[in-house]
């Protein structure tokens, strides 16, 4: 069986969290079957409990344990790639929209933190693209001059005025243009609410097979238990192999290191998340217990069994961090690991009905924003099941790529 996640994520590693669900022992009849216990399927179950509709979420393996373990919960509105790049695949107006829908996702968890409490260690940061390389001033000039002219609370900063300690020819500043979680406390959470709404959740019970009914679907569980409903959501992240053959999008591997709490973080002004425009790109952040995390250095999916790339990867990573911060004298890499990351031709994921079967829906986070894109799906699938459709789910529909 294919590994998506390899070495010692930190999410599942400082939590003493350590919430265990029942497995299913019995057939069931529910509204919605979630497959998928990651970030992404607490975040359908949430949306379904919050608008009276019952769902079942099931998890092949330990909640929260999969590729919600690796990612590092950098939220930001914007894609992957500058709207310049994206230009060649996405009408500018859709880029706009796409980044729009960005700030509604994180609204929507500063929402669930104020109604439910910060059970997730939620903290709104201002975002920074910048690069250290005078051959891309002009390409974050372009972004900046983009993002300002549709109305985006952006500010251009260079050499001149470069608050960091690292160095930065060009730079766009995005004011509360993102938010930092810790990743397996928010699915725990969400999950608590959802049940408490009657919700029900199952871990190391897996989906075996898939029957699709005239007004339904019947899931096939591990251990021969069945659960019936009038809908299924895919919420199974880069794994979708038991319900279609379709090439989603690109695999790549992902690495990520982080340290032990560091007395003092310094040159690092207001903790903003950083992403710098190389291609792979790195991305920093820190965590409330004086963590520093960065990730990146991305490589062809397949190499994910390869333990000498990664190794030389993780050793990159360490050796960029301390050469950003250099005043930052007690850096010692605790953690380190590397999980899968797919991306798509727009950056964008995927929400919606499948092409050949009405019963069977997706919800796939792909591309760097995809805690955002879930918490649209969330939205746009539980408006959906009352047979309502979002306009923007347009953007991110299954056949977009089709013509």
């Amino acid at each position: 069986m294919q590994e998506y996640v390899k070495g010692k994520p930190i999410f599942t590693s400082i939590n003493n969290i350590n919430n265990q669900y029942p497995y299913l022992t019995e057939d069931l009849e529910t509204d919605v079957i979630i497959v998928g216990g990651g970030v992404t399927g607490s975040i359908c179950s949430y949306y379904m409990s919050k608008n009276n509709i019952k769902s079942v979420v099931i998890e092949k393996g330990r909640i929260a344990h999969g590729s919600t373990s690796v990612t590092t919960s950098l939220l930001q509105y914007e894609l992957d790639e500058n709207a310049s790049e994206l230009r060649e695949t996405i009408e500018s107006k859709d880029i706009v929209r796409a980044y729009e829908l960005g700030l509604c996702a994180l609204k929507e968890i500063e929402k669930f933190v104020d109604e439910y409490g910060n059970k997730c260690d939620y903290i709104k940061r201002d975002t920074l693209l910048y690069t250290a390389k005078n051959l891309e001033k002009n390409g974050i000039k372009e972004e900046y001059k983009f993002r300002k002219e549709n109305g985006f609370n952006v500010e251009y900063i260079d050499e001149s005025d470069n608050l960091y300690n690292f160095d930065l020819k060009a730079g766009l500043l995005s004011k509360e243009g993102g938010a930092e979680i810790d990743p397996y406390k928010f699915t725990n959470h969400l999950l608590e609410v959802s049940m408490k709404k009657g919700a029900l959740v199952y871990e190391n019970t897996e989906a075996k097979k898939i029957e699709y009914l005239n007004k339904g679907v019947t899931v096939h569980t591990s251990y021969g238990y069945k659960i019936r409903a009038k809908k299924v959501i895919v919420a199974t992240g880069y794994n979708t192999s038991l319900f279609t053959n379709e090439n989603f999008g690109t695999k790549y591997n992902t690495f990520n290191i982080a340290t032990k709490p560091v007395k003092e973080i310094i040159g690092w002004k207001d903790r903003v998340l950083i992403r710098d425009n190389s291609d792979p790109y790195n991305y920093l952040r820190t965590t409330k217990d004086n963590r520093l995390i960065i990730g990146g250095e991305d490589v062809e999916f397949k190499e994910i069994e390869n333990e000498d790339i990664a190794c030389a990867k993780y050793s990159i990573l360490e050796q960029r961090l301390k050469s950003m911060f250099k005043y930052i004298d007690d850096i010692e890499v605790e953690y380190k690991y590397c999980g899968c990351f797919e991306t798509t031709k727009d950056n964008l994921g995927y929400i919606g009905p499948d092409k050949k079967h009405e019963n069977l829906w997706y919800c796939l986070g792909y591309g760097a924003n995809g805690i955002l894109f879930a918490i649209l799906g969330g939205i746009m699938l539980s408006k959906l099941y009352y047979n309502e459709k979002d306009q923007d789910m347009r953007l991110f529909q299954i056949n977009r790529f089709d013509n």
